[in-house]
């Protein structure tokens, strides 16, 4: 199951300026026009001042040096932690590698230590119009692309028409509202919005990564690339061989690295990621100590597998880390672009077969909780029935959406945990029925005499395992159900073009999730879009309303109405049948790192917060 973070965090480090004229205290939204801002807050406070000296959650005096191998536990765009083929990492087809992202810089950057607010990399200051359709980004003179030449106006300015023409569609769809990107000058960004765009719109356009416009000039802004394109960053592609292995270096001349919100920051010298298509070959990797950290997801190791001599040896770390005070979602989609998946009937039935009780207990070690909601460990959960908030949202939709919406929140119902409860299955026949499928023999028909087939997609082995019991339960209510499982690069193929029946992910959304990242998922203005992830093909003009009321919301309280009732509706629509998720993050790691605790509340990139320990390494003989 692919583990996706949302674009806001394609950049979710960076620094901060100095010395600029805003204090904390302002929203952006609050903010007066024609001053320059060192950072914006959606909603609140920025908890950094404009003389702060670094992040809260950062080692300042942490030690440079040292290679940390590891398997990204997650990825953004068109990445892959299975294969590589294409060092581009900003379209829609092709693999490239995790982690491309710390070659680049952007305008500004997340704090992990706050749920929306952003800071000054590249831009100086940002000024506001009066309108704040417009916003204007000053650029700082002394940054500098790896090969030495300034990073201008011009070069942002490319990024966006690029991205906004021919980008992956999570860089393209939060442009729709993009009017125009100028270089006012050579230091001098402006971006101009229709008016129609959420106040949220910034926070994710301004931390998109900004290309060389002289490398996307010389060479095809496509997946056939292979030449690692030029970037700003404080890491550049080093050694790689293609669907093996990558290394990333640290840039030593980086032009950022005295600012305030990299002190602490990309000590690592290198940065290597060896690619497994095999998850029990990547772990016999680490074992041997080639890989050095890995985010277990696979409940039967962590319950079993840590009994080889280094961990015995005290020389392997395995401990839980606080999951991030954020949304995430896991779940099955059923494709609706596909006519027999559009009757949520019939989506209800295929999700009764699901029994997590035994699956927990048989395949998880019962390490995981049922997911119930599409933002699940949240305060956007929906919960018992809508407050008057809510009604006020979903009244207007009354007729609309599922009558379920206006009631208790949908809940997915545990099994007697027997594999095979018959009382559930007995429901998921009944529906099926009034859907349209009648059970003859050993199948289920519809009118035309069609039987009811269903392929669930994977890519990995582990979830054939995982899935196989479902589609016991789905052939023994008469459904043609089965497993497919492909290579990485088919898989994300047939992803992008939505040629699946059946497909899960797991994603995880900001803190403060905008109109543009919600739209991605669930608007209807990405049902057609090839490569997004609107994975069921929902494109319902109901939910498209309340997408753009998370957008309209001015404040935490608005906002958090209008996700609970965008919940309510996609919970009864059966959109995504959620499937299970674990609170924490279970890592295991070789003793020869420096952490600082505890970990900031909104992200866990420990590639760029850690650090090499010497003197731990030379305890453990990893000198």
């Amino acid at each position: 199951m692919r583990t996706r973070l949302p674009r806001r965090d394609f950049l979710a480090l960076g620094v901060a300026a100095a010395g600029l004229p805003l204090l904390p205290g302002r929203s952006f939204a609050a903010s007066p026009a024609g001053t320059g801002l060192h950072g914006l807050s959606a909603f609140g406070d920025l908890k950094y001042g404009p003389d702060f000296p670094n992040f809260d959650y950062v080692n300042v005096n942490a030690p440079k040096g040292g290679t940390f191998n590891f398997s990204p536990p997650s990825w953004v765009l068109n990445q892959s932690p299975l294969t590589f083929n294409t060092l581009n990492t900003f379209v829609s087809r092709g693999d490239s590698p995790p982690r491309m992202d710390m070659c680049y810089d952007s305008l500004m950057v997340r704090a992990l230590d706050e749920p929306d607010a952003i800071y000054g990399l590249l831009a100086k200051t940002v000024t506001i119009s009066d309108d704040h359709n417009s916003f204007d980004f000053e650029l700082r003179p002394e940054a500098r692309f790896h090969d030495g030449t300034p990073v201008t106006a011009e070069d942002v300015a490319y990024g966006f028409n690029l991205f906004k023409r021919d980008g992956h569609p999570s860089l393209l769809l939060p442009l729709s509202r993009l009017q125009e990107a100028k270089a006012v000058d050579p230091a001098t960004l402006r971006l101009t919005f229709d008016g129609k765009q959420s106040d949220l719109n910034i926070l994710d356009v301004a931390t998109y990564p900004v290309p060389a416009k002289a490398f996307f000039d010389a060479n095809p802004f496509d997946a056939s690339q292979l030449k690692a394109p030029l970037g700003s960053g404080p890491y550049k592609v080093g050694r790689f061989s293609a669907g093996q292995m990558i290394e990333f270096e640290r840039v030593p001349d980086y032009w950022g690295r005295d600012l305030p919100v990299n002190r602490g920051l990309y000590n690592f010298d290198r940065i290597r990621i060896e690619f497994y298509q095999d998850r029990q070959a990547a772990f016999e990797a680490f074992k041997k100590g080639d890989i050095h950290y890995r985010q277990e997801a696979t409940s039967r190791i962590w319950a079993t597998g840590y009994d080889f001599p280094a961990f015995k040896a005290g020389k392997v770390i395995k401990r839980e880390f606080p999951g991030e005070k954020r949304p995430m979602m896991q779940a099955t989609a059923l494709n609706q672009r596909r006519e027999r998946f559009r009757d949520p009937r019939m989506r209800r039935a295929i999700a009764l077969c699901f029994d997590f009780e035994w699956t927990n207990r048989n395949l998880f070690y019962g390490a995981y909780q049922r997911s119930q909601s599409t933002f699940e460990k949240s305060d956007f959960r929906a919960e018992g029935l809508p407050s008057p908030a809510e009604l006020a949202l979903l009244e207007p939709l009354r007729g609309k959406v599922p009558a379920e919406a206006f009631g208790e929140a949908v809940q997915q119902p545990p099994s007697d945990g027997s594999g095979r409860d018959r009382k559930l299955l007995g429901q998921a026949s009944r529906l099926l029925a009034e859907a349209g499928w009648a059970r003859k023999g050993g199948s289920v028909l519809n009118a035309k005499g069609e039987r009811l087939t269903l392929e669930v997609l994977v890519d990995d082995d582990i979830f054939v395992r995982v899935y196989s019991p479902w589609i016991e339960n789905m052939r023994a209510i008469g459904i043609d159900a089965s497993v497919r499982m492909v290579d990485s690069s088919q898989y994300q193929a047939r992803q992008a073009s939505f040629d699946y029946d059946a497909i899960s992910t797991a994603a995880s959304f900001s803190a403060t999730p905008s109109r543009d990242e919600l739209a991605g998922l669930f608007h209807s203005s990405s049902a057609r879009l090839q490569g997004s992830t609107n994975l069921p093909g929902t494109a319902d003009p109901a939910i498209d309303a309340l997408v753009d009321a998370v957008g309209a919301a001015k404040d935490r309280a608005a906002l958090t109405v209008a996700m609970r009732a965008l919940d309510r509706v996609l919970r009864a629509r059966q959109d995504w049948i959620p499937n299970w998720f674990s609170a924490n993050h279970r890592a295991a790691f070789w003793d020869m790192f420096g952490f600082k605790e505890p970990k900031p509340d909104f992200g866990f990139p420990i590639e760029a917060m850690w650090w090499f320990d010497k003197d731990k390494a030379a305890r453990i003989g990893k000198t």
